[in-house]
């Protein structure tokens, strides 16, 4: 069927319901025609490649539940293709609505088309990675013509939004050179577009030939992720001068964007203390026109490498709950090593924890209809029930299974007993004698 618009906010504007939509809209238990609005306005994003038919699309905004991304890929230390693509099923399994392929070498085009190929969640890469190892050649013998041309073979792939570094210049260069911060530039890809900057003396392509992306990026509706390179690597460089000034600079990208009908996404910190998460997503919400915000965390301290999934989800439900749409997962191997397929598991766990906590706050539709569930699974000591609700099943039942009661009262647990709070008032109130010894 011929499409008589380009993108899924070009659609929205025309007056248009797109199939994606009405999911969407089904999903979050909300009408279509309110979805449409929210992605006309370009509150909400539904980054949907029209090459990825495998796709089961998801909408971004504050107003949806909230999303998480699983990074994956390979590094030069660890370039197994079959064990990334297993970590990407156990993420779609585990509920991840996006993955993010993030390969730093090798022949990346096979793996991404297959990703494209069988994978139902949001497909992100950062094209900024690959255009090295695509040509073969270093980062300073790279042209500008050469960027362009590797995010359009990531649209063509069928990539449903890049991760693009657009909102720093040659400005962002002198003002990094000049200023004492604690950690510099801690993104890949913002460091690699600093340091071409750097050694050919140009203007940072993305930003320069924006609107040569723009259109790229409406022939295949392609979300555009807007990086935020200066996004603080430690508390100390936290809601800086470095990090707003690139936000600021990324809203006239968003409005830039919306005006060609594109949608797109506002990359966030980072590293912030737990008492600067709202005002960064209130700022954000202000230098951005309420497009959706995307935050790596954000981790709260900087002391906890092998739990830093445990200081995202602190930061991340936090940062929902005050506005942001997205979350990137973060693993107990951040800053540590490439995530190990249990890695992932605990990263995206972490993650769902921290989305679902956040859904409930803001009053989602249904958000705490599983909750109530296993309240009531709980109060008659269900336990096949409560492992129906639960957002990690297998982990839950490992552990009663293995520490079971010893005296065969398997409808208690072996913290309690026949102490069991639970069991005491069931038996109370149903005037029952309460046998303790």
């Amino acid at each position: 069927m011929s499409r008589n618009y380009t993108t899924q906010m070009d659609a929205a504007r025309q007056g248009i319901i797109t199939r994606e939509m009405e999911i969407v809209a089904a999903k979050e238990k909300m009408a279509a025609e309110d979805l449409r609005a929210l992605v006309a306005e370009g509150k909400v994003a539904i980054c949907a490649n029209k090459n990825h038919k495998a796709l089961n699309p998801e909408g971004v905004g504050s107003m949806l539940r909230t999303k998480i991304n699983v990074n994956l890929g390979v590094s030069r230390d660890c370039k197994d293709y079959d064990l990334e693509m297993q970590k990407v099923m156990s993420a779609v399994d585990l509920g991840a609505e996006s993955i993010m392929d993030l390969s730093s070498h090798g022949n990346t085009q096979p793996f991404r088309r297959k990703l494209v190929a069988e994978c139902p969640a949001m497909i992100g890469t950062v094209p900024i990675y690959d255009s090295v190892i695509h040509y073969q050649r270093d980062l300073a013998e790279l042209t500008a013509q050469d960027f362009l041309d590797v995010i359009r073979l990531h649209a063509e792939d069928g990539v449903d939004f890049v991760t693009l570094h657009c909102g720093i210049t040659q400005d962002t260069v002198r003002q990094i050179r000049n200023q004492s911060r604690k950690m510099n530039i801690v993104s890949r890809g913002g460091s690699l577009v600093f340091a071409w900057m750097s050694m050919t003396g140009e203007e940072n392509p993305f930003y320069e030939y924006f609107d040569e992306i723009l259109d790229i990026c409406a022939e295949y509706d392609v979300t555009i992720s807007l990086g935020d390179a200066c996004r603080p690597g430690c508390l100390a460089d936290a809601t800086d001068n470095c990090q707003i000034d690139e936000l600021s600079r990324l809203g006239e990208l968003v409005e830039r964007a919306w005006k060609r009908n594109v949608q797109v996404m506002v990359e966030g910190p980072g590293h912030v203390p737990l008492n600067q998460i709202a005002a960064n997503m209130e700022i954000q919400k202000t230098l951005c026109h309420g497009a959706p915000f995307y935050v790596l965390g954000p981790l709260v301290t900087d002391i906890a490498p092998g739990y830093d999934h445990i200081t995202a989800a602190i930061g991340g439900a936090v940062a929902a709950m005050h506005g942001a749409a997205f979350l990137c997962y973060v693993t107990p191997a951040e800053h540590l090593a490439l995530p190990n397929l249990d890695d992932v598991r605990q990263g995206i766990i972490a993650s769902k924890i921290a989305a679902h906590a956040a859904d409930i706050a803001k009053g989602l539709p249904g958000a705490r209809e599983a909750d109530d569930k296993m309240a009531a699974a709980r109060r008659v000591l269900d336990w096949e029930a409560q492992f129906a609700c639960a957002l990690d099943a297998e982990t839950a039942q490992r552990i009663r299974q293995s520490r079971m009661p010893e005296d065969g009262h398997s409808e208690t647990c072996s913290m309690c007993g026949k102490f069991c709070a639970v069991r005491s008032m069931n038996k109370a109130l149903n005037h029952e004698y309460i046998d303790i010894l």
